[in-house]
């Protein structure tokens, strides 16, 4: 029996090891798309970084072996007798499920096999942060004297880590990258915008929520000269989107039949606080200040409050979060973000609404580690233009607004 599952194994393994290829020719195809489109796209970069992902795709499918994660239940639920593809079209969990039906079931892909593709969904992800932040600033931005930071920000390991795996964390990361890099184009690129606000109401239709908030007021806000009428429009279609699927999005947080969602929301905060509060590594956010909150939720855990080796290796990565976080603290900050485009300002307040909704409902290091991936890259965008900015100025002192500096090569 040991020999026969050994040989199942081997040949699971077998056969993500000749999936990767198709994977990394597929890449290649849409990396000549994406060339066409964007001349700065470096393949090697992007490459370097494909093999660097699969190696935490690795990482995680080992942990996985000998730890509880949620990528086994990922597997199993589909594979339920009595159970059809379109039994699982539902939001959250039952999304992933719906996703994982038919290659689970008509293409006969392995455990292993479904890892290596949600690995790749994840990477994909990476790639579009990648787009977002050359597109919109070209120059290199070196941090701690010489470090660039463009690469430092891709090649973040706990980043890598939750968005390898069979589960919710690649495909929401790869929708909100998605979206965030459709938004500053969204009339040419209406299809990515249409299916990054799809894939992360699918997947988390409250973070939809927040996403369509700053839709909203980033239209509104914007400089660029859009008629009032179209503004309205715009405006008007999400609105209703957001009051067609109120129910969805307000179940999440079991407000679908709510009186009074204040209160409600309250005191679901703080039941769901408690309970994450009992685990090994839960946190007492309930007794916190909203300083502590925010803080907790973006940095820790740090070295003092590691929860073994693998704490260690994030307390590092959350250390120059922290870093890089501090270079915000300057008066020209203010300045900065007062005549920001419309996509600086929007991003920062995604990763704030974000970052609220997220810190009164976590009271747990592991959960907090591993959801925070979906707001981070925001206030790395925020950061980089910013230290871009500071740049220019110190190279063009008279200049007072911003602009795009010419393109170089990558």
């Amino acid at each position: 029996m040991l020999n026969d599952i050994d040989i199942n194994l081997l040949f699971d393994i077998a056969q993500v090891i000749f999936l990767i290829p198709f994977l990394y020719l597929l890449n290649q195809v849409i990396f000549k798309r994406l060339k066409r489109r964007h001349s700065f796209f470096s393949f090697r970069l992007m490459n370097s970084l494909f093999f660097y992902h699969l190696i935490f795709g690795t990482i995680y499918y080992v942990y996985a072996s000998f730890n509880p994660s949620d990528s086994h239940r990922y597997f199993q639920v589909p594979q339920k007798e009595g159970k059809e593809w379109m039994d699982f079209a539902t939001t959250g969990t039952g999304f992933i499920d719906f996703v994982s039906y038919p290659f689970i079931n008509y293409l006969g892909f392995s455990y292993e096999m479904m890892m290596l593709l949600f690995t790749w969904i994840g990477y994909l992800g990476f790639v579009y942060a990648y787009l977002i932040f050359r597109e919109n600033m070209p120059h290199k931005i070196k941090v701690f004297k010489k470090i660039n930071l463009l690469p430092l920000l891709l090649f973040l390991p706990n980043m890598h880590f939750w968005t390898a795996s069979l589960g919710k964390g690649a495909p929401i990361f790869l929708g909100l990258m998605v979206f965030a890099y459709a938004v500053k184009n969204s009339e040419q690129r209406w299809q990515g915008l249409f299916f990054g606000s799809l894939l992360i109401f699918c997947i988390r239709p409250h973070i939809f929520l927040l996403v369509a908030v700053v839709a909203i007021l980033g239209i509104l806000l914007s400089n660029k000269h859009i008629e009032w009428k179209k503004k309205l429009v715009y405006t008007g279609l999400i609105t209703a989107v957001l009051l067609i699927f109120r129910d969805q999005i307000l179940g999440v947080v079991n407000l679908g039949n709510s009186q009074d969602l204040i209160s409600d929301f309250i005191a679901f905060t703080d039941k769901r606080a408690d309970s994450l509060g009992q685990a090994t590594s839960g946190v007492a956010m309930s007794e916190y200040s909203l300083f502590e909150k925010f803080f907790t939720f973006w940095f820790r855990p740090l070295f003092f409050d590691a929860p073994g080796f693998f704490g260690i290796i994030v307390s590092a990565e959350n250390f120059i979060y922290l870093l890089l976080a501090v270079k915000l603290f300057k008066r020209n900050f203010f300045n900065f973000i007062k005549i920001a485009p419309v996509k600086v300002k929007m991003s920062l307040l995604l990763f704030l609404l974000g970052s609220f909704a997220m810190t009164f409902v976590m009271s747990n290091l592991g959960i907090i580690i591993r959801q925070k991936t979906m707001v981070m890259y925001f206030l790395f965008f925020v950061i980089y233009y910013f230290l871009a900015h500071e740049q220019m100025l110190k190279s063009t002192p008279k200049v007072r607004t911003l602009q795009i500096y010419p393109r170089k090569a990558a």
